[in-house]
């Protein structure tokens, strides 16, 4: 690797996560590189920053030192790693991965294997909290790999996380970015269903609240739907209905694996893929809500 003080980054994903952790290190000084590609989001403002851009992945990671991956999920992931012309066909040896992706744990532990046969590492690193914290530069970030890759690669999370937590090995990382999302995927829904019941029992909204924040129904997922609750305003939970029901489906199956309780993430998973069913998938959380009322005939 070059200097590590200034490394090139190979970024792969400038969607609703990735223009965050992209504008903050450029903030901070980094060197980005990132794949033309149209499903990244507008990036005038990240150009202006210093962002360049490339046509090809081939191009992309022949030089880079870091290749950051912001995909949605497993089968994304191996799309560019694996593909023709993908990442691993064109990387110099010692170039660390950083997937940043919700991803199928044994799946990441199989891929890493792949890069070290490559000459490269992988880091694993899925983050939580929402866009909101990735343009604000305050991700939760796990990170799992060898300690020499999470060493060279913690300069450059810290520029965009405000916490950061050293998981284990490669794949831990994704290990508990599951079990994060089944907790506050599963409390959304449950809320969804609290305040359809509410509504239909015909309590007062205001009291309904009140009774929320003050005693154990209190949660920040139930803050973050708030605004939603009251004035229909889904801002401060931008993560679409499909992803969480991407989200739990690897959850369920991971703990399946693990012969470990399951039920409680089956019966979530369900909630979201009947949403995702019925046309919701590109709507965001809180439109759970919509789903169970419109489900109840209200």
């Amino acid at each position: 690797m070059t200097n590590t003080a200034t490394p090139a980054i190979a970024f792969i994903g400038v969607g609703l996560m990735g223009h965050g952790i992209v504008g903050n290190l450029l903030k901070k000084g980094f060197a980005v590189t990132a794949l033309d590609h149209p499903g990244n989001r507008p990036i005038d403002d990240l150009m202006a920053l210093g962002l360049k851009t490339v046509p090809t992945i081939a191009s992309l990671v022949a030089n880079a030192d870091m290749v950051f991956v912001c995909v949605s999920g497993s089968p994304e992931v191996e799309d560019v790693m694996l593909s023709p012309g993908g990442v691993l066909g064109g990387i110099k040896a010692g170039t660390i991965i950083v997937d940043c992706s919700t991803a199928e744990p044994q799946r990441t532990i199989a891929l890493a294997k792949k890069v070290a046969a490559a000459g490269g590492t992988m880091v694993d690193a899925p983050m939580t909290r929402t866009a909101k914290e990735a343009e604000e530069g305050r991700l939760n970030v796990m990170v799992g790999g060898d300690d020499a890759s999470i060493d060279a690669v913690m300069p450059m999370i810290e520029a965009y996380a405000e916490n950061i937590y050293r998981c284990g090995e490669v794949g831990t990382g994704h290990k508990l970015k599951l079990i994060h999302n089944f907790l506050s995927l599963g409390n959304a829904a449950l809320i969804a269903e609290a305040v359809t019941c509410a509504e239909i029992g015909g309590v007062d909204r205001e009291t309904f609240n009140e009774v929320m924040v003050t005693g154990g129904g209190d949660s920040v997922v139930f803050r973050r739907l708030l605004p939603y609750i009251n004035d229909g305003d889904d801002g401060n939970f931008q993560f679409a209905l499909a992803n969480g029901e991407k989200d739990l489906r690897y959850y369920v199956d991971y703990a399946s694996g693990l012969n470990a309780p399951h039920q409680s993430g089956s019966a979530v998973h369900g909630v979201y893929k009947d949403a995702v069913d019925a046309g919701l998938g590109d709507e965001s959380v809180p439109h759970l809500i919509d789903r169970m009322k419109a489900t109840s005939g209200k």
